[in-house]
């Protein structure tokens, strides 16, 4: 029982599902776990014990797991952790900021409803940057969420909680969001796999925004088949998601079974726009050689995205006045500084200057619908540098270049978060420190079963998916 937090979800969903362990099992293990490693990592900072285990005891007593039509999706028991920026009822729910240190939601989001319908236990919180704006994880209610790699350095942000609880082996699944690369991100720093799905097909309702196609929420685990395990309970229609995408395929699992191999994918190492380290372009290099190996087509991508930091900085700041525009002004007073910054921003702008950044976004996106005729996948870095102090704000400098605010240093992410495309970061490698790097796989709109199945093919033969700290590393 000491191994089952090496095991992956899929591992731990076959042993529920043949009777060899029970839900309880794997929540003393998990329990056990975080005591032993939360104190160094600040991953999960709120647990819901007695919520999970009402709802395993609901599981035992109405439902026969053993039939074999029991529906796609589901969990079977497996404990997890939803991000702190989600509502679950009567769980401490801060969204990582004062104004609501000490909210208990009466009502959970859906998200939640739809994870625990499917038995899925919901143990804890991960732990966010206030309202989730930033890469790394810290704010004035739990403090700073440490990598597990290395103590002294960051998550990532804003899923950096439930990426570090994945690699520490306090859970097999976890939940996060990502506007402009919150789930990649950290999964790129922590090793792991997260995947921000197309807009519409993981629903997290309801919201204040709810045609917002920029922020989506979705999985992250340490294999692609647990995203693809998880996604399958997580891409449920819900009547408060109105841009709801249907589905084209059974189970995305079966698409794992039944992978295939990309046959043509276009690559670039920094999208023509940003510096990156010399140890992410040496990582990233080596992988292309790696995938040329396979038998892949590969070539050097001609898209454009040289407008793409200005037409999401545009957008996410447009975004932040809508979703902050119900806050009364004592409460804007006291948000973290770069918030501010980011509704200030959004507050200057002209109607000609939103109307711009759109008009470019959809140019963007309508070269794509003609890029992936010839494509199979597009694939470049997660980030532009390795995970970085924890108690630095955020990266301001990247080879001598000066970074104008803390949304340019997620650029990779955030210019492919304006394609609508799905985009999946698994791990690619390391630098000479032992270092965590990510690539990021992007497919066309509404092709998560290709994208998983492709991610799964290339994770096997880059054989570094295993390889997860477990014991957060204090030196």
């Amino acid at each position: 029982m000491d191994d089952l937090i090496k095991f992956s979800a899929r591992q731990v969903f076959n042993l529920l599902r043949s009777g060899e362990i029970t839900p309880y099992d794997l929540l003393n293990a998990a329990l056990l776990r975080i005591k032993e490693t939360n104190p160094y990592i600040n991953s999960i900072p709120t647990l819901c014990i007695d919520r999970a285990e009402n709802q395993i005891n609901k599981m035992k007593s109405t439902t026969d797991t053993k039939k074999p039509n029991v529906p796609i999706g589901f969990l079977y028991g497996i404990p997890l952790v939803i991000k702190d920026l989600t509502n679950v009822k009567g769980v401490r729910t801060t969204m990582g900021s004062k104004i609501f240190a000490d909210h208990i939601p009466k009502k959970s989001a859906e998200i939640v409803k739809t994870i625990e319908k499917n038995y899925g236990i919901i143990l804890g919180k991960s732990n966010t940057p206030e309202f989730g704006a930033g890469g790394n994880t810290f704010n004035e209610v739990f403090g700073k969420t440490r990598n597990p790699w290395n103590t002294n350095l960051c998550a990532g942000g804003s899923s950096g909680g439930s990426a570090a609880a994945l690699a520490a082996g306090q859970v097999w699944l976890a939940t996060g969001s990502d506007l402009g690369g919150s789930l990649r991100q950290p999964a790129s720093y922590c090793s792991i796999v997260g995947l921000r799905p197309t807009p519409g097909l993981v629903h997290n309702g309801p919201k204040t925004l709810p045609f917002d196609n920029l922020s989506v929420d979705g999985p992250l685990a340490r294999k692609v088949e647990d995203i693809a395990l998880f996604l399958d309970t997580l891409s449920k229609n819900n009547i408060f998601a109105p841009s709801t995408l249907s589905h084209n395929h059974t189970s995305f699992l079966n698409a794992i079974d039944n992978p295939k191999l990309p046959k043509r994918i276009a690559f670039s190492h920094n999208l023509g726009i940003t510096p990156i380290s010399k140890e992410i372009e040496q990582v990233f290099t080596n992988t292309i050689k790696k995938l040329s190996n396979m038998g892949i087509e590969l070539q050097e991508s001609d898209i454009d995205f040289s407008h793409a930091e200005k037409i999401f900085e545009t957008l996410r700041a447009v975004n932040y006045v809508a979703s902050f525009k119900s806050l009364p002004k004592s409460h804007v007073d006291i948000l973290k500084p770069e918030i501010v910054w980011n509704i200030n921003e959004g507050l200057s702008l002209t109607s000609a200057q939103i109307a711009d950044a759109e008009i470019k976004r959809g140019q963007l996106v309508n070269k794509l619908i003609s890029f992936f005729k010839s494509f199979d996948l597009f694939i470049c870095p997660t980030v532009i540098l390795p995970p970085y102090d924890v108690n630095k704000r955020y990266i301001s400098e990247i080879n001598g270049k000066k970074l104008d605010n803390y949304i340019q240093s997620l650029i990779l992410a955030s210019a492919l978060s304006l394609t609508a495309c799905p985009v999946i970061s698994i791990p690619c490698g390391f630098t000479s420190n032992n270092l965590p790097v990510g690539l990021q796989i992007m497919s066309k709109w509404n092709s998560e079963a290709s994208l998983l199945s492709a991610a799964h093919i290339i994770e096997q033969e880059l054989n570094i998916f295993n390889k997860v700290p477990i014991d957060p590393r204090t030196n």
